[in-house]
């Protein structure tokens, strides 16, 4: 354990956030949900989706830029559509009523659409798709967040880093997960530089000027770099019309900020497509088994998820390794006045 780390179980770790939104305001079970969404993508190694976001969501509990008890509610505009409404909550508590309702949906209609409005950031795609593979489905997940990347060409932001998380059921084994954020790194990586004082690798983000910076305050006034160039900035624009103009939620650009207590709500969405594999579950996993196994026989290469499930393993095990800067954090307001 480094001296500027402690080591927290599982368990623990999701008891003291509990405790810690509990006394900011945050009714029991949305406390909860948010814990362990946290938690969970924190034994990950997504740190920049944990503990890194404690102080930031409490703060916003407190100015009101997140509703903590903000009623959930949910339409079917058609037998395998759901919308539901996050009314300017957190997102979590909308993502697991999506993985009740949207699973029973898909599972007996054969695919469904699930839509999230009014909703803030979703942390981790990754552990939300997983939960639908569990169930026997494939889930393919998008999500928009406030500007961070811009056009090809241009320098003015539009698009979020925009991620998008894909996940597939194997048989006995862990699902196969893909997550990935359209910029180089997702952005919560430089807000983890920023609050750590650290500067981030060259390549990752420009300056509001549209220069190269390493610094990342810098590239957090500025925009994230797109992966894949131009046809990352494609990618980004197919996000934000699945997860804004299907939704109804506020594009990129009207996007308040996560980061900060004051300025407009975010209001952002998410979108899920679940698919029922058309066959007998066996058949399904049998035949991606023979996929992965092609991959996995390749030399130098392995498949996608095989490090996630690597740290998932570890922090079973082992537990989390948490700075202690974010645990003083934690305690601090898990023992407040209220």
């Amino acid at each position: 354990m480094s001296q500027d780390t402690e080591t927290l179980s599982l368990d623990d770790a999701r008891a003291l956030l509990r405790a810690a939104f509990l006394r900011s305001g945050v009714p029991e079970d949305r406390a909860a949900s948010v814990a362990a969404a946290l938690v969970a993508a924190e034994a990950e190694g997504q740190v920049g989706h944990g503990f890194s976001r404690l102080e930031d969501y409490a703060a916003q509990v407190r100015s009101g830029k997140i509703i903590a008890d903000a009623p959930l509610r949910i339409d079917q505009p058609a037998p395998s559509s759901l919308v539901i409404d996050a009314g300017y909550g957190f997102a979590f508590p909308a993502l697991d009523l999506a993985v009740e309702r949207g699973s029973h949906v898909a599972l007996t209609q054969g695919t469904a659409s699930v839509g999230i409005t009014r909703s803030h950031h979703c942390g981790a795609l990754s552990v939300s798709v997983d939960r639908f593979a569990q169930q026997g489905l494939v889930a393919l997940m998008v999500a928009n967040s406030p500007v961070a990347i811009a056009p090809w060409g241009a320098r003015t932001p539009v698009y979020g880093t925009n991620p998008i998380a894909f996940a597939a059921p194997r048989g006995d084994g862990p699902p196969l997960v893909i997550d990935l954020s359209l910029s180089v790194v997702a952005r919560g990586k430089v807000l983890n530089a920023k609050k750590a004082g650290t500067e981030i690798p060259a390549g990752w983000a420009l300056d509001a000027e549209g220069h190269p910076t390493t610094n990342a305050e810098a590239a957090l006034e500025g925009s994230m770099q797109p992966i894949g160039g131009p046809k990352g900035t494609a990618l980004a624009l197919m996000v934000e019309i699945l997860s804004t103009v299907m939704t109804g939620a506020n594009f990129s650009k009207d996007a308040g900020s996560f980061f900060t207590a004051d300025g407009s709500r975010p209001g952002v969405g998410q979108h899920l497509t679940l698919y029922r594999p058309p066959q007998d579950l066996d058949t399904f996993t049998a035949r991606l088994e023979q996929l992965l196994s092609l991959i996995e026989s390749l030399e130098g290469t392995r498949v996608p998820g095989s490090r996630r499930l690597e740290a998932l393993d570890k922090a079973r095990k082992d537990g989390i390794a948490v700075p202690k800067r974010y645990l003083d954090v934690a305690h601090e307001l898990a023992t407040a006045t209220v």
